[in-house]
């Protein structure tokens, strides 16, 4: 018994090892090698009213794209668009993507330095929405929820911003917010609630809520 269990233990290892020899063993890949052979290209189209501070913010957005994440970009006068491409010298794969969403997040009216952030940091997202996606709203309506939305000065906008982390840009009738995943969540109920047709003062103290909450949990 034990000589045919000896054997048996025998055959499994050799099989075993047969089966190890029969896998391919690949070399692990470099970032070089995941990129394709033929370079990509983004183009972004510049709104009219972000042609004129584009051209003054034109080294804030051009420096961080060429140096830091080593690709290449051009203003196109002629079509009014920004075109990004890899290069030879281009590491990552998801550059170009990065870059992209950097350019957009500014074309959309965030200031440079707000939108680098996209850049620095991975868990950043772009949310859009309209007035209209939340109420159906027309003519003196929809402008005091803008006006609701900002307040005097500025101040309800900039309150949301600060309790939430977030930035807020009010484009017309359309909504722009950049943060964290969790924190645009906050910003657009807050915004919600204001369209919907809430007074500020409600509003601040549910944000005053959320924010000794967060406070909590950190």
């Amino acid at each position: 018994l034990t000589s045919v269990a000896a054997a048996a233990v025998a055959a499994q290892a050799s099989s075993s090892t047969a089966e190890k020899s029969d896998k391919p063993d690949f070399a692990p890949l470099s970032a070089k090698d995941l990129k394709s052979k033929q370079n990509e290209l983004r183009r972004i189209r510049v709104p009219p009213h972000r042609f004129s501070p584009l051209k003054a913010d034109w080294l804030k957005i051009y420096s961080p794209i060429v140096e830091y994440l080593k690709l290449q970009i051009r203003m196109n006068p002629k079509t009014r668009m920004i075109e990004i491409r890899t290069c030879a010298e281009t590491e990552d794969v998801g550059a170009i993507q990065k870059a992209a969403d950097f350019v957009r997040a500014y074309c959309m009216g965030f200031t440079a330095e707000d939108s680098l952030a996209l850049l620095r940091m991975e868990d950043l997202f772009l949310d859009t929405f309209e007035v209209k996606d939340v109420k159906t709203l027309n003519g003196d309506h929809l402008s005091r929820a803008i006006g609701r939305i900002a307040g005097k000065d500025g101040k309800t906008k900039f309150t949301i911003e600060n309790t939430t982390k977030t930035r807020i840009v009010l484009a017309d009738s359309k909504i722009h917010i950049l943060g964290t995943y969790q924190n645009i969540k906050i910003a657009r109920d807050a915004v919600s609630n204001l369209i919907l047709g809430s007074p500020p003062g409600k509003v601040y103290s549910n944000l005053r809520t959320l924010a000794s909450r967060m406070k909590e949990r950190f």
